[in-house]
């Protein structure tokens, strides 16, 4: 099938210098192509035709239905008519004696028309008085019914069809669902005598719809939507159509008669619809046919169409496939061709890339321009210090300009070595998300104010072995350039995540590493971002985009080399405007390896507080976490209150100042602590708020991102962690309040 379709799509795709079988590949198309069309345009004219027939068949079974209903209300209206005749005189109380006689006249009148289920005669109060096919009448209140209501409050005129109903009073048939049809009975002084009620029966009307051309679906429906009778029959709780739907909004219009397409709200199934109304009532005969059924004929007659057309094209098609197979293996041989130059291009263009990092990488042993500028300053420095001896102030600042000297001269050879992969790496069982959380503070002062640094990091990271000096120096590198293309100020993001990379993303990005498991740490920035050209060079050494004099072009050349040597992998993606993101992948540390784990580097005993006075709210379920936050901040001079949920959070406010709320994100109780601080900060603006989380997707971290103005402590933690944040962020509040 494969071959086939680029056989048919061939003369679109190909090349001048491919286009030999043009002719055979035209002339397949063309026998595919020319007996669909004449296909697809019978198929137009046929399912136009059936839909006519459709229509017109429509069009019959309403007449056929409109017509019947016609007869059988005008048969009401006269029966209507003789009952105000025969009762002109007589008294509800001569009927009340006489109820035999009048039951009697009624019932036969129920008997010979078969579409009369009931008569009924109604006095003033609405208590009735005869009925055609219940003796003796029972004693019952039918005030409440719609019918009466309507015709002693004069609404309406002449005959009034009420709704389908279930009957309150019982008769051979048990307690029969109709819809009754009254008239007001008026008495000789003009005032209102009570209703004559005949009840109709939509069983009569659906045995009749069944004997009409099937498939049908036959209604009479009143102009609010209460169906009287339906064919098929409904559910009963169904009663009625919904409102919104295109039948009932052109009732609603006012429309008499018209044909539409509507999705029926009884069965979901589409239909077109043809409604007509009756006179004097505000009733509709309506019919309407399936759209599937007229599909479904269409089909079937295209089927037939089908069975002799088929095979003819399909023996065409062979034929010119017969034709194809010299033309084919030809062609074949040329694909072959082409891919082998193809893949000679590809491996020309890799070995000069391998040349020239090869070349580059060599130009590292050696001694460039600007270690020969610090080398000067070195000397230079130092030989006036041999000189001049005299001065001691004078000799120190010499010596301390060659020790400036020399440490540049000293980080630019560890770039160049890590570039060359030749620096000696001490690895170590690393927690990058415990490194990371380390350099906050040197990258805010290595930063600036215009940068906001945001954290993302994620629970249950993987350790991997790698050499955490190099990995915050790489890391360093990555904020700095950030940093430079960002000079009016924005946002660095620093995320981690378990990654798994597949033989696809590896076959795609050509990464020279193995399949498996790997720690990502990510540096984003929303600064200016990279041109693809600029992307395609950003690791050679010595490439910069910066002014003459700014960076030695040796950043990304370091972090490259940091991680290739460390068995990882290296990708950048940005867009011109959009900013860049460098993600780092480490290799997973797993097993018991012998490799020792790293700690981090000591850091002065988080400050206690200021004035015993500061107060902390904790909220937090976990019993032992709960303790831990308590008793670091009591040891360090809080006061602390504490609760497990927001409810029990809130209780405690209401007698109660704090300074800061430290509370976890997901909480007991039906609050979480987004919830808890945002009910807080209504109550106390000027509370601090500080969130602990395991989980880096919940109600404060959305796509991978901190939402705005969040601090955060990820869990686990330790004391010293927690003391050094809470303390950092009164004293900001402090600082603010300061300035303010």
């Amino acid at each position: 099938m494969k071959q086939f379709l680029l056989d048919v799509i061939a003369p679109l795709r190909q090349t001048d210098a491919e286009r030999a079988d043009r002719p055979m590949h035209w002339l397949l198309a063309a026998t595919i192509v020319l007996p669909l069309a004449v296909f697809v345009a019978g198929a137009a004219i046929s399912h136009r035709q059936h839909e006519g027939e459709a229509h017109d068949r429509l069009q019959r079974n309403l007449s056929t239905i409109y017509e019947h209903g016609l007869k059988v209300f005008e048969t009401i209206d006269l029966t209507a008519r003789y009952l105000d005749e025969l009762l002109d005189d007589v008294t509800d109380d001569d009927m009340r004696r006489n109820e035999a006689d009048y039951h009697r006249r009624l019932k036969a009148l129920t008997d010979r028309l078969p579409q009369f289920a009931d008569i009924w005669i109604i006095d003033a109060a609405g208590h009735p008085l005869v009925a055609g096919t219940v003796f003796p009448i029972p004693q019952m209140d039918l005030s409440d019914r719609e019918y009466f209501r309507v015709q002693k409050s004069g609404e309406s005129e002449g005959l009034y069809v009420g709704e389908v109903l279930t009957s309150r009073a019982t008769n051979q048939r048990g307690q029969p669902r109709f819809f009754a049809v009254s008239s007001k009975r008026v008495a000789r002084n003009g005032s209102f005598a009570g209703v004559t009620v005949i009840s109709v029966s939509p069983e009569y009307f659906r045995e009749y719809y069944a004997t009409l051309p099937q498939p049908i679906v036959a209604a009479l429906t009143r102009a609010d939507g209460a169906v009287l009778a339906r064919f098929p029959e409904p559910p009963q709780q169904l009663s009625r159509i919904p409102r919104g739907s295109p039948l009932l909004q052109q009732f609603d219009r006012g429309v008499e008669s018209a044909t539409l397409t509507a999705t029926s709200r009884f069965d979901g199934k589409e239909r077109i619809f043809a409604f007509r109304k009756l006179p004097r009532i505000n009733v509709y005969a309506s019919a309407g046919i399936d759209t599937s059924e007229i599909t479904e004929s269409w089909l079937a007659g295209m089927s037939r169409h089908l069975i002799f057309g088929v095979p003819a094209t399909l023996s065409m098609i062979a034929l010119c496939l017969l034709a194809l197979r010299r033309t084919r293996r030809e062609a074949a041989a040329n694909r072959m061709l082409r891919a082998e130059i193809g893949r000679r291009e590809a491996t020309e263009d890799a070995l000069r890339q391998a040349q020239k990092m090869e070349a580059v990488g060599r130009l590292t042993g050696g001694i460039a321009h600007d270690f020969n500028n610090l080398l000067t300053a070195i000397i230079g420095n130092l030989d006036l210090a041999l000189r001049r001896m005299d001065g001691e102030d004078r000799v120190r600042a010499w010596l301390a300009n060659s020790r400036q000297a020399a440490d540049r001269a000293a980080a630019l050879v560890q770039r160049l070595l890590a570039f060359s992969r030749q620096h000696p790496l001490e690895v170590k069982s690393v927690d990058i998300n415990r490194l990371v959380q380390g350099m906050s503070e040197l990258l805010r002062r290595a930063l600036g104010e215009t940068v906001t640094i945001e954290t993302v990091l994620a629970g249950g990271l993987w350790k991997a072995a790698i050499d955490p000096n190099q990995l915050e120096n790489a890391i360093l590198n990555l904020a700095v350039n950030a940093r430079d293309a960002m000079p009016e100020g924005g946002r660095l993001t620093i995320e981690t995540a378990n990654s798994h990379l597949d033989e696809g993303y590896i076959e795609r990005s050509g990464a020279e590493i193995a399949a498996g498991q790997y720690v990502m740490v990510a540096v984003s920035d929303s600064g200016s971002g990279m041109s693809p050209e600029v992307m395609n060079r950003a690791f050679e050494p010595f490439f910069t985009t910066k002014p003459t004099g700014v960076g030695t072009g040796l950043g990304l050349s370091q972090v490259y080399g940091f991680a290739k040597q460390s068995g990882g992998h290296i990708r950048i993606y940005s867009e011109i405007g959009e900013g860049t993101t460098v993600k780092l992948y480490f290799p997973r540390l797993t097993g018991t390896p012998d490799i020792p784990a790293w700690s981090a580097r000591e850091v002065p005993a988080p400050a206690g507080s200021r004035d015993g006075r500061e107060t902390v709210l904790v909220v937090e379920d976990d019993p032992q976490v709960n303790q831990l936050a308590v008793e670091a901040l009591e040891e360090r001079g809080y006061q602390v209150l504490s609760a497990p949920d927001g409810a029990a959070a809130l209780r405690l406010l209401e007698d109660a100042q704090i300074d800061l709320l430290l509370t976890d994100v997901v909480l007991p109780g039906g609050m979480n602590g987004r919830q808890l601080s945002e009910e807080i900060l209504r109550l106390r603006p000027n509370t601090k708020v500080l969130y602990v989380t395991g989980y880096t997707r919940n109600a404060i971290i959305h796509q991978g991102r901190l939402d705005p103005d969040i601090e955060l402590l990820t869990k686990p933690f330790t004391a010293e962690a927690l003391t050094r944040k809470v303390r950092q962020i009164l004293d900001g509040a402090r600082e603010t309040q300061m300035e303010s």
